[in-house]
């Protein structure tokens, strides 16, 4: 019993212990930090010139590189935000549609169906409109949804493949910019003989890191969003081509059955069907008659 008062005593005095060390490294941080700042410190007391943040910097190299990827950053941003609202299933394929369409065939409500699918915007209309107008034959009912359906991937990929387009142009404007600023703070260099003013090389350089960060800043979303459309847009018009080909199957006209079995008829032939002639048998030839004696 007495071992356990002793070994919360040891406890107690071993955190003292810890927790003394740590505020006594903590202390050392400080005293160690304000000599460094004091240091640092100009004489005479006087505050250190403040420093121009980034927009201060961005806005400060405004040049037609500059413009032309605010331009294309504007641009950009409408894309994507218009490629999600548009790639969503309630408004590529609404749930209310295909249950629409599902009904007027179950129905056989042909000629409702096709006025209905010629001024519905969804994917399943205008996969199914095309097919619906060369009834009767099947093949080519399927050939024309195959094609409808084929057209309408294409667009759906077109309009985001522009967003691909910024993305890959971003990084390039933004090395045409840093050439400019490069080209820019060696000019001033070559003007001022080999002795010119830091600040002027700085000038030159900022510039052209400035265009670098704005390429890069247009870049990354453009291409991060192109991926995402992408794989949404793919994955609605998979699932938009099944469905319309169930519905296709559903409108699939009847097939020709082959004719019904009848009773049997002699010859063992069946009902309808032209009963098979005999074969040819070869001519047997009669032997002469032998004479007779007189």
């Amino acid at each position: 019993m007495p071992l356990v008062p002793m070994s919360r005593a040891a406890g107690r005095r071993s955190f003292g212990r810890s927790f003394l060390v740590v505020a006594v490294a903590a202390a050392a941080l400080a005293v160690s930090a304000g000599s460094a700042v004091a240091a640092d410190a100009p004489a005479g007391g006087a505050a250190p010139p403040p420093h121009d943040n980034l927009i201060t910097i961005i806005l400060s190299n405004v040049d037609p590189v500059f413009c032309t990827i605010v331009a294309l950053s504007v641009v950009g941003l409408t894309l994507i935000i218009q490629g999600f609202i548009k790639n969503r299933a309630s408004v590529f394929m609404p749930e209310e549609t295909t249950n629409q369409i599902r009904d007027m065939v179950s129905q056989r409500k042909f000629k409702e169906l096709i006025e209905f699918t010629e001024t519905d915007d969804s994917f399943i209309s205008k996969a199914l409109n095309p097919a619906l107008k060369r009834a009767p034959s099947f093949s080519s009912m399927k050939e024309a949804m195959e094609t409808a359906i084929g057209e309408q991937t294409a667009e759906a990929f077109r309009r985001i493949e522009y967003l691909n387009i910024i993305g890959n142009l971003g990084p390039l404007l933004g090395l045409l910019g840093t050439v400019l600023g490069m080209i820019n703070a060696f000019a001033a260099m070559k003007a001022a003989k080999g002795a010119a003013d830091p600040s002027t090389l700085a000038g030159g350089i900022s510039q052209a890191l400035t265009h670098t960060f704005m390429g890069l800043f247009l870049a990354i979303p453009c291409l991060a969003a192109f991926g995402i459309l992408r794989t949404i847009v793919d994955r609605l018009t998979v699932r938009g081509a099944l469905t319309a080909e169930e519905l296709l199957l559903m409108i699939k006209p009847a097939e020709a059955r082959p004719a019904a079995v009848g009773g049997g008829v002699p010859g063992g032939t069946m009902a309808g069907m032209p009963r098979p002639m005999a074969a040819p048998q070869p001519a047997v030839r009669k032997a002469p008659p032998l004479p007779t004696p007189g």
